[in-house]
């Protein structure tokens, strides 16, 4: 029997992606297999079926760093056939085959049991990109937040729209920052109660401390903007950092840290806990609403892929690409 996969091959000009056949001889070791039904398009993926390849280790490579999906075959107690699982992270789509195939198959260690309540739809219009969001929301949640607005940079991308959408129905007040006045009316859907432009933050670091202004800050740019958020933060304010589309490099001081008692929480979604990743799946299906998690949603199939990958290293995706890989 074959299936259905995105494949990535070397070549002598760099990489090509192409949809081919492929049988479950093809597939990696793993004790689960599993028939997946949807993936997502993030940054990541951009990187792995691009030009220059990427993360990718060796070749021929399946990506996708995210999928959702029914439990074929198990050699592991912990899933029999039928069950419904999500998995995020552990280098899947980067070192070892991903979400862009119609099947998949990896270690049990890796999944986690689909929450009651979200559908494998649902679950990948979250995605790695929700699942981070939910990390960071629980980590300031974690250090307490307080009582000014938070502030969400990188706000219209795939972390930003869900954390955006996640504070607001947590009951918060959101701060969501764009460098396109056009996002402004799909912001304000998500629950953002206020648009700051991103050349409100994109000015050199002038002071280490300004205005106290913001509660909490999730945080999907890095960079300079990184440097004068932390300068803006309440008093034992916490800022949560999970992107790096600004740069590595932090042009900022040590005050904020000592004279306002900021905490910088890095969020890492590639190897979490077992129980951190379950608590976060939890978190989203209770909380993140559904109508609103649909309005992120743009729907792709395994022939978009190549075109969407070039277009996300280029911003020019919004919300969250969710992948029908039998579509």
């Amino acid at each position: 029997m074959t299936f259905k996969a995105l494949m990535v091959e070397k070549t002598d000009d760099g990489t090509q992606a192409a949809v081919t056949d492929l049988t479950l001889e093809d597939l990696p070791e793993g004790e689960v297999t599993v028939a997946v039904e949807y993936s997502t398009v993030n940054y990541k993926d951009g990187l792995c079926i691009g030009p220059g390849g990427g993360l990718v280790r060796t070749y021929p490579h399946v990506p996708g760093i995210d999928f959702a999906g029914t439990v074929e075959t198990s050699s592991d107690d912990r899933y029999t056939p039928g069950d419904k699982v999500v998995l995020t992270g552990w280098r899947v789509g980067e070192a070892h085959w991903g979400g862009y195939a119609q099947k998949a198959r990896v270690k049990a260690d890796w999944l986690v049991p689909l929450p009651e309540g979200l559908t494998t739809r649902q679950a990948m219009a979250v995605g790695t990109a929700g699942f981070t969001a939910m990390l960071a929301v629980q980590a300031l949640e974690d250090q307490g937040l307080t009582a000014g607005p938070v502030l969400v940079t990188g706000a219209a991308g795939g972390v930003g729209s869900v954390a955006v959408a996640l504070l607001s129905a947590m009951g918060r007040e959101v701060a969501a920052v764009t460098g396109r006045p056009e996002q402004a009316d799909y912001l304000t859907g998500l629950g953002a109660s206020r648009i700051v432009p991103r050349e409100d933050l994109n000015e050199t670091l002038k002071r280490p401390l300004e205005s106290e202004t913001w509660g909490g800050c999730v945080d999907a740019v890095g960079g300079p903007m990184l440097a004068r958020v932390l300068g803006q933060m309440e008093y034992g304010a916490s800022v949560a950092a999970v992107g790096l589309a600004g740069g590595a490099a932090l042009p900022a001081t040590v005050i904020p840290f000592l004279l306002r008692g900021v905490n910088l929480l890095g969020i890492d979604s590639v190897m979490q806990p077992y129980e951190n990743r379950v608590r976060a799946w939890a978190k989203l299906a209770e909380v993140l609403p559904m109508e609103k998690l649909e309005a992120m949603v743009v729907p792709a199939t395994l022939g978009d892929l190549p075109g969407l990958g070039v277009d996300i290293l280029k911003g020019q995706v919004r919300g969250r690409v969710v992948v029908d890989v039998n579509g």
